[in-house]
């Protein structure tokens, strides 16, 4: 049976060396390690126990679902098989484990080196039955208490996350006000001096400036995170794929519903950014000049995983070989490689051969546009009738031989109708094209356009113009082109995808018609707002 450490020198032989261990989580009911160690210094004090070391997890779950690993517990074990102390010391069990892994770990240690346990006023000695019984039993209520509070967090996680609030640590950019009776939060809203920072880390992003551009940008200005730190890339590109500066609130990584705190980010913004993001994630290789060197990298899909729809297939990324000769691979899986200049080749001439073609441009129409253009086209021809008419009654003569129309009425009504039909001519021509396409769509020189390009346009040219899907060859290990592997679907084709769906799909973003059938719903009281997923 366990006994109180003032009657320990009488079972035991001193010296007792000793270590203190403390640890917490997120439950504000752990209490701060801080505070589970000065305890254990007072317990050490008191007994003249000498303290050979401390060892701390701050902020670190002990269940088996944690993330991160107890690097200090791990040390304290290694100091426990090394025969540096006789006694551990913590607040309580749960303090030590809330699993029961780690519990063997710990008690083989200490029955291995003749090491007592001590926590809430108790001493055990595991080489004895009834105390590793004890023992055991405190680790299995530790286990399930550790069990019901995740249960009851993820509960309470999936109710915030359905009802749209905010839940986890504060953005960077906001803050948050609380009921000062009940603790309770009233709202999230925008930090009136961190919003307009992120905000313009945001901007820079959708105006194509690099993360290193935008951190150099910031150093420069003195500005810094919140936490005081200097920005890094890996930390801007944090900040620019999360949807909740659009107002969008995420669960277990997929966006469910609009968020109850309001945009730091607008939504055109926010895509233009996921699109930019969608190309360059993973860091594909740029050249001094900031040019990226590869045209498909993160452009090209993985046809392996056709199971999947067209816009959540993996894409290709670089792979440099042993030889000089660079590839590209599915960024998940080896099935598909294939040579990169190979591919490179072949895109360009698809590309620039349907560029060239005069129905290019009205593959870039959406309905919205042929509706213009063909009011324009109607407008045109019925003034041109209406002019030629008017020419052959001032070209007519009646029975006393005065002409049907005048020659000043001809005059007038030419004033008058020209310039109508010019504005209507330039109307029916006019086309309303993205800005990377608008020199190449429809120009039979297209081919010379494209080789004036810089390499970030052609990307972007290849991203409104194709989708590219790249198959497995017939033998593993074959990087060359052969009958079937690629795969083109161009704009308006069946298997064309656009790049906003592609980006929606990368970034896990409703859609922006699913966002307002959501919010119509919710505002006639139709049916149920989605519960995210278990």
């Amino acid at each position: 049976m366990p006994i109180a450490p003032e009657y320990l020198h009488l079972v035991q032989r001193g010296p007792f060396p000793c270590y203190l261990y403390g640890r917490n989580s997120r439950d504000p009911k752990s209490g701060s390690v801080a505070a589970q160690l000065n305890d254990g210094r007072a317990l050490a004090t008191k007994h003249g126990w000498p303290v050979v070391d401390e060892f701390k997890d701050p902020g670190i779950s002990a269940t088996r679902y944690a993330r991160k690993t107890r690097d200090d517990f791990a040390k304290m074990i290694a100091g426990i098989r090394a025969g540096y102390v006789r006694i551990v010391v913590a607040f309580e069990a749960s303090r030590l484990y809330r699993d029961l892994e780690a519990y063997v770990a710990l008690r083989n240690a200490c029955m291995d080196a003749g090491v007592l346990l001590c926590y809430q006023g108790q001493v055990y000695d595991l080489s004895k039955p009834a105390d590793r019984k004890a023992t055991a039993q405190d680790a299995i209520e530790a286990e399930a208490e550790g069990d019901s509070i995740r249960d009851r967090t993820l509960r309470t996680v999936r109710e915030l996350a359905a009802a749209g609030k905010p839940a986890g640590r504060l953005l960077d950019g906001y803050k948050r006000r609380y009921d000062p009776d009940t603790g309770q939060l009233v709202e999230q809203y925008v930090d009136p001096e961190r919003g307009p920072i992120i905000l313009d880390i945001w901007l820079r992003a959708a105006a194509r400036q690099s993360r290193r551009s935008i951190v150099l940008g910031l150093a420069a200005s003195g500005i810094r995170t919140k936490n005081g730190l200097p920005f890094t890339e890996h930390r801007v590109a944090t900040i620019l794929r999360n949807p909740a500066y659009a107002g969008l609130r995420v669960h277990q990584g997929k966006v469910i519903r609009e968020a109850t705190w309001p945009a730091l980010v607008p939504m055109d913004v926010y895509e233009t950014v996921q699109q930019i993001n969608a190309e360059s994630d993973g860091a594909y290789v740029y050249q001094h000049d900031g040019q990226p060197r590869r045209l498909m990298v993160r452009l090209a899909l993985c046809g392996f995983h056709e199971d999947r729809p067209t816009a959540e297939l993996p894409v290709l990324v670089n792979l440099v070989g042993r030889s000089k000769a660079s590839s590209y691979k599915c960024e998940e899986t080896a099935h598909v490689r294939i040579n990169e200049k190979l591919l490179d080749a072949a895109v360009e001439e698809a590309v620039v051969t349907w560029l060239s073609r005069p129905e290019a441009a009205a593959a870039f129409e959406n309905e919205e546009d042929r509706t213009r253009v063909d009011a324009a086209q109607a407008r045109l021809e019925g003034l041109v009738r209406q002019l030629a008419r008017a020419r052959e009654m001032a070209a007519e003569f009646g029975p006393t031989g005065e002409p049907r129309l005048s020659v000043d009425a001809l005059v007038g009504m030419e004033a008058r109708l020209l310039p109508q039909i010019k504005q209507a001519r330039e109307d029916a021509a006019a086309r309303r094209l993205p800005a990377d396409v608008a020199d190449l769509a429809g120009n039979p020189d297209a081919a010379a356009v494209w080789d004036d390009l810089t390499m970030t346009s052609k990307r972007a040219v290849v991203r409104e113009v194709v989708t590219v899907k790249v198959f497995p060859a017939r033998a593993k290990g074959v990087r060359k082109l052969e009958p079937g592997r690629i795969s083109l679907a161009f704009r308006g084709e069946p298997g064309w995808v656009s790049p906003a769906a592609i980006a929606a799909a990368r970034a896990g973003v409703l859609p922006g018609p699913a966002l307002r059938l959501l919010r119509e719903s919710a505002e006639a009281g139709r049916g149920e707002e989605p519960v995210p997923e278990q």
